[in-house]
């Protein structure tokens, strides 16, 4: 999928040394009066922040935690974004077109220091990579506050109060806590809806492949993937997977008998390479769900710790139990 030029960003991250990015971003004033609602502190997997007002240079990282922000109204917050994962919501598509792309993936550290931000929010735990000099403390150090979406620092299984925990969390931090209340309830409202009419259901064994060929990408057992199969009326085969995704050998899978595939659909391998992946390997060939074709079709932006949760909870039901459909 093709990206919008960052030649720019580009051009000004090596005219300019490190320590003089460093420098650029401006130190808090110790004396100037708190924002409304602030003083604010959380704990965001182990680091823990104390907010005096709302951050203003925001780079995001992943699409999912984009999406939080632009769910939330905080388009304008918003100076660099990085790694589409597939599209943005149609909702989002015109604010989301305002913003720089900094990198078609993740940036290096000199372009995302070349944005200047107050704030980074990554998705993924890859997002900081220390490795790549984008670690938590290394950006601490140059005066820049960061937050990790929770479903990647979560000690056990992620469910949907994580995902409220997350948008109430970004809600305060960004001084709109109301924002974040009123969509809580409405994300609630939608997947009680979605489990009263999943009431009588039978639950069906679910494998979700993500990709791979010697072995299978698959969601295991602490996302919120596993989370969102069993909320929308299924049993994920490999929930003794203690990662968010895992892999799993394809004799597991033979074993396990799964009753439907959820394709995860994303980057340059199309759903219909998967789906062929699958049908054509003669291992397979008496897996329930490979001899009656039966596979339901998710974008990755829909199964990971964001405000799609509710609406891919019912869009899943319905794939898994086609008596639902109105």
């Amino acid at each position: 999928m093709s990206r919008r030029s960052t030649a720019a960003l580009a051009a000004a991250a090596a005219l300019l040394p490190l320590t003089g990015c460093v420098g650029t971003t401006p130190a808090p004033d110790a004396h100037a009066k708190p924002a409304p609602g602030f003083p604010y502190t959380v704990d965001n997997c182990g680091t823990k922040t104390t907010y005096t007002a709302p951050p203003k240079r925001v780079v995001t990282m992943n699409q999912h935690v984009t999406e939080v922000m632009l769910e939330l109204g905080l388009a304008k917050s918003l100076v660099g974004t990085a790694y589409l994962d597939d599209k943005v919501l149609p909702k989002y598509d015109k604010e989301y077109k305002a913003v720089p792309v900094v990198a078609k993936e993740y940036p290096s550290k000199e372009t995302l220091l070349a944005a200047n931000p107050d704030f980074v929010y990554g998705g993924y735990a890859s997002a900081f990579d220390a490795k790549q000099g984008r670690g938590r403390d290394d950006l601490a150090k140059s005066g820049i506050k960061s937050r990790l979406n929770i479903e990647y620092c979560s000690d056990g299984t992620t469910s949907l109060d994580d995902l409220y925990r997350e948008i109430t969390e970004v809600g305060r931090t960004f001084g709109v806590p109301d924002r974040a209340q009123k969509w809580i309830a409405g994300a609630r409202t939608a997947t009680a809806a979605t489990e009263t009419r999943l009431k009588g259901t039978k639950p069906l064994s679910v494998f979700v492949y993500d990709g791979g060929d010697k072995t299978a990408s698959t969601a295991g057992g602490v996302g919120i993937g596993n989370e969102m199969i069993k909320r929308a009326g299924g049993r994920n085969v490999f929930a003794d997977l203690d990662k968010p995704f895992a892999d799993a050998t394809w004799e597991q899978v033979v074993a396990r008998k799964p009753e439907i595939v959820v394709i995860y659909d994303y980057g340059t391998t199309t759903v219909e390479q998967k789906k062929q992946r699958l049908l054509t390997d003669p291992a397979l060939k008496d897996v329930p769900a490979i001899k009656n074709k039966r596979f339901a079709v998710m974008p990755l932006s829909d199964v990971v710790l964001g405000v799609r949760a509710p609406a891919a909870i019912e869009k899943l039901a319905v794939q898994l139990h086609p008596e639902l459909k109105k």
